[in-house]
């Protein structure tokens, strides 16, 4: 049976990267299904598994992918040795940490471009701690889009049915209605069909969402719907894609459609429009219990000549280091990995 390799980057070292990642490598089920390797720190990852309580696991420093063993009990760790442990801090915000963590990134991306692992998955980095290691980008889409040469892009993110990919992410709000042309919605939908089928699903169904209350009220409102946004469905729809609303969709009801199954993914237009549905169905806080009895979603870069998804959450700084962190959305991101390089290679 095909067991795909895939590469995890373990995130910024002052956060939860490290113990998500040994969390999720402490469970068998996981090595049943593909070959797991960190890109890290490997002392980084011993200071998590003793956080975790699972010293029993060892950890297999390697240089070189191909010095791998993928045993159930030793996690394969490529060992950057980055991070000076006498200087490490849990939740702090650092030049050394944000160089590390973009390191592991950079040095993931090299990978799958050589074909070395044959998916990518990350833990979330700092952007302050990045940015103060002069690495001047808003997130790890566009640090993939840099390094593998991709122009066309967009974000995606998942939780279990509902699925939503986006015309804009990190940009001010009102840069992102600006950002609202037909181009680049036309686009996302292309990418959003291709998406879909990569993950199996024969002939995709896409809600489109509009930018403005009521999508606009024929113009009252705004005029994005009519210029932009109908154009690029009507463009679509004649190269076959599947839009069953034959428009766009007010924001207020598109979610409730696409839990209900109208739709099997949704455009959005901007960061928050596509966000907030997905963490308030993903992410369950335990009042009673004062933590998270989920933080689950995956995010996934379309566009990409490799495979990446990545965790659906920030750092967790504040409790970084204490062995709290919830593991579920790192194991959705590897899931997710697994079925698309599985279906990559057919």
């Amino acid at each position: 049976m095909y067991s795909p390799i895939i590469g995890i980057s373990m995130g910024d070292p002052a956060g939860n990267g490290a113990e998500l990642t040994a969390k999720s490598l402490s469970k068998r089920k996981v090595y049943e299904k593909c070959r797991p390797i960190v890109i890290g720190d490997a002392e980084c990852m011993k200071m998590a598994l003793k956080a975790i309580g699972k010293e029993e696991i060892q950890i297999h420093a390697i240089s070189k992918v191909q010095e791998a063993e993928y045993c159930y009990g030793a996690i394969d760790v490529l060992d950057m040795h980055l991070v000076e442990i006498g200087k490490h801090q849990y939740g702090k915000v650092s030049k050394m940490c944000g160089e590390a963590s973009f390191q592991y990134v950079k040095k993931l991306i090299a990978l799958a471009m050589e074909k070395e692992v044959d998916a990518t998955v990350t833990n979330a980095i700092n952007k302050e701690a990045i940015n103060l290691a002069g690495h001047h980008y808003s997130g790890h889409t566009e640090i993939y889009a840099h390094y593998t040469g991709t122009s066309q892009y967009a974000m995606m993110l998942v939780h279990e049915k509902l699925r939503v990919v986006h015309v804009s992410t990190h940009i001010a709000l009102r840069q992102a209605c600006d950002a609202v042309k037909k181009d680049r919605v036309l686009e996302v939908i292309r990418l959003a069909d291709d998406a879909c089928r990569n993950m199996g699903i024969v002939n995709p169904k896409i809600g489109i969402a509009g930018l403005n209350p009521h999508c606009g009220e024929n113009g009252m409102f705004g005029r994005e719907e009519i210029e932009e946004i109908q154009p690029a469905i009507e463009l679509a729809m004649r190269e076959g894609i599947c839009i069953p609303e034959k428009k766009p969709t007010p924001p207020d009801t598109v979610f409730s459609k696409a839990l209900g199954g109208w739709y099997d993914i949704v455009v959005v237009m901007y960061h928050d429009q596509g966000h907030i549905p997905l963490k308030v169905k993903g992410f369950v806080y335990n009042e009673q219990a004062k933590a998270w009895d989920a933080v689950s979603g995956v995010n996934i870069t379309l566009g990409l000549p490799i495979i990446r998804t990545s965790v659906d959450h920030g750092t967790g700084f504040g409790h970084a280091g204490d062995g709290s962190a919830n593991e579920i959305s790192l194991m959705n991101a590897i899931d997710y990995a697994v079925l698309m390089a599985g279906n990559q290679r057919k």
